[in-house]
């Protein structure tokens, strides 16, 4: 695991300058504290650094062929290197060192472009090849491993791992995107490809891009998706048992390490699932850690202990204040662009516990995208049902009617809160579920945002994310659908976002065995009614898991990792909320219509409405716009 940087001069080879480089390389010193170095050649760029994990020896970077004319800088982990290392050496490669990086350049040199689609892992690497005049980038499957780029109007190339290292760049334009900012606003982060600023990048996940020197900026191809192809007919037992081998399989290949590994534990269903079949793997106890909250409301941590109990693990719990919001100024440092997901205070902390006894740490994320855990798909699907039975032309003013003159009732049951439902019962499928995910609806964006600020989008709306996934989507079943949105946007753009910059703040590697592109694959072929069953989210996983783990964590209600925003806006944060958002720096961006903020604020704090969650998108908007500001 490592961090990564390169630059191209694609209209010449000027030198590329070593203080820039070592400069951009260093704002990634916490990705990769072990080592670290660069790479010069006329025109040609690369700094590393190294999180050593796999052939501590002799797996420094950037690391080249047998003659210096191909070089690549990697981040990530290639689980099958040794199988493609037995392999390329039969066909005549020859091999210096032990590493997964090596395999990445004699998997170039034999079958190019298409070399990644023999990986299996987590990747973002940038290769250069001298005889080709080439800089090729590729970002894995599922976008578990990140990449920026840049194209600066001198014609410099650029990427790295993270934002930070291509602001570094002095001719870097920094002009605030606005579409970027609808975005966030929606979805709580900047959702690939747009970073905040106009003219960088990400690439997104399954997509690779070949920069020629001489050329524009190169466009992004996709090399790989989520199939969704169904199998053939399978019993509800042979599925659970295929499932089983399949996540061992999963969870096997990624348990090889040279330094200590272990696993967060939280106490659900995805981490609990991927800590049974370690121990089933391992010789000595699994090394687990979760993080214990004082306040009983947000705490699984008893949950976790008794699967520690059942696997005998090597168990480290932290128990943290809820009141943990001293961490508000770190994360806008840790992301670079705005992000809204609150989960990031406990999970930076989970990580950090987890760095004082290993090294690699296997986790869960993405079972509930994999399977349909999340309850939101139950109720998109429940309203799906009631959408199939009236015509389109009756249900939108019906449903739109009763959406707008139902009162708002946050504070009331969900049972009771029918405004949002109505309200997403008169669209379609897309935008019903753009609606109920969204943490500022489309009305309240239009609300937020001043009149010149929505002049300048032109037409342009959030939504437009979802409705240009829904269109290359492989698949039209309902359930699948949905889930195929948030493969393409809240995965990477929030949870693995979330995850790669909270762990590798404290350089620590995490794996993800649930996201495997192989069981990933196979799960998206499985009928949709094993994954939701009536109300039971992740049906044919937890009927897996039933062998492993108690019927109390398979069925217990799910608990999510979240943190008291509203308690914290009207007490310890409230000085800090009126501030932030009634203050100096959202106003002058000219972006906000500052009554509305005054209002949000007003009704928050009074108690009349829970404006929690779009209050801290602006607190963290806020915070980004100070960083912009001491640049």
């Amino acid at each position: 695991m490592c961090g990564i940087v390169g630059m191209l001069d694609t209209r010449g080879r000027r030198d590329i300058d070593e203080a820039l480089l070592r400069r951009m390389n260093d704002t990634q010193f916490h990705r990769g504290p072990d080592e670290g170095d660069i790479y010069r050649e006329p025109g040609v760029g690369f700094g590393h650094r190294r999180l050593s994990v796999i052939d501590l020896a002799l797996g420094q970077q950037p690391l080249g062929n047998e003659d210096g004319s191909v070089m690549v800088c990697f981040n990530g982990e290639i689980y099958n290197y040794r199988e493609l290392t037995a392999e390329l050496k039969t066909l005549g490669h020859e091999f210096r060192t032990k590493s997964d990086t090596e395999v990445i350049v004699h998997a170039w040199e034999e079958w190019g472009e298409a070399c990644v689609e023999r990986f299996r892992g987590m990747f973002a690497f940038g290769l250069w090849d001298r005889n080709q005049q080439v800089m090729f980038l590729a970002r894995d499957h599922m976008g578990v491993k990140p990449m920026f780029y840049t194209m600066l109007p001198d014609g410099l190339f650029a990427f790295s791992s993270e934002l930070k290292a291509l602001r570094s760049l002095p001719g870097l334009p920094r002009e605030i995107d606005p579409r970027a900012v609808e975005d966030y606003f929606a979805y709580g982060y900047v959702p690939e490809p747009k970073t905040i600023y106009k003219g960088s990048f990400k690439l997104a996940p399954g997509y690779r891009l070949l920069q020629k020197v001489g050329a524009p900026l190169a466009v992004p191809r996709r090399w790989w998706d989520v199939p969704f192809k169904l199998h053939h007919a399978m019993t509800e037992s042979d599925a659970q048992g295929e499932l089983v081998e399949r996540l061992r399989d999963s969870v096997k290949s990624q348990l090889v390490a040279e330094v200590p590994l272990g696993a967060f534990l939280s106490g659900g269903v995805d981490s609990s699932a991927v800590v049974a079949m370690m121990a089933g793997l391992n010789d000595g106890a699994v090394n687990t850690c979760s993080i214990a909250f004082r306040d009983k409301a947000y705490d699984e941590s008893a949950y976790a202990a008794q699967v520690a109990r059942q696997y005998r693990t090597d168990h480290h719990v932290q128990t943290v204040d809820t009141d943990d919001f001293g961490l508000l100024d770190t994360l806008s440092d840790l992301y670079d662009e705005p992000y809204a997901d609150s989960s990031a205070i406990p999970t930076y902390r989970v990580c950090q516990l987890a760095r004082q006894r290993v090294t690699v740490a296997l986790s869960g994320d993405g079972g509930d995208e994999n399977l349909a855990g999340y309850r939101r798909y139950r109720y998109t699907m429940a309203e799906e049902r009631v959408r199939g039975r009236i015509p389109s032309a009756l249900r939108r003013p019906l449903f739109g009617t009763l959406g707008r003159y139902y009162p708002k009732a946050d504070w009331a049951p969900r049972v009771f809160r029918a405004k949002s439902t109505f309200e997403s019962l008169s669209r379609d499928l897309v935008e019903g579920y753009f609606h109920g995910v969204s943490i500022m609806t489309d009305a309240m964006r239009a609300q937020l945002f001043s009149d010149a600020f929505r002049a300048g989008l032109q037409g342009y709306r959030a939504i437009d994310v979802m409705r240009g996934h829904a269109q290359n989507a492989p698949t039209d079943d309902p359930l699948s659908m949905i889930q195929y949105l948030d493969m393409k946007t809240y995965l990477p753009g929030d949870i693995l976002t979330k995850v790669d910059r909270a762990s590798m703040a404290h350089a620590l590697e995490v794996r993800v065995p649930l996201l495997d592109h192989q069981l990933v694959e196979w799960i998206s072929g499985l009928s949709p009614d094993l994954k939701l069953k009536g109300s039971e989210g992740k049906y044919i996983f937890k009927k897996s898991m039933e062998k492993y783990l108690p019927h109390d964590i398979l069925y217990r209600r799910k608990q999510g990792f979240a943190v008291p925003l509203a308690a914290w806006f009207r007490g310890p944060l409230r000085e800090r909320v009126r501030t932030s958002l009634l203050g100096p720096n959202l106003a002058a961006t000219g972006m906000f219509n500052q009554a509305f903020l005054a209002e949000m604020v007003e009704h928050h704090q009074s108690g009349r409405r829970d404006y929690s969650a779009p209050i801290w998108t602006l607190l963290m908007f806020e915070a980004f716009l100070k960083k912009e500001m001491q640049a």
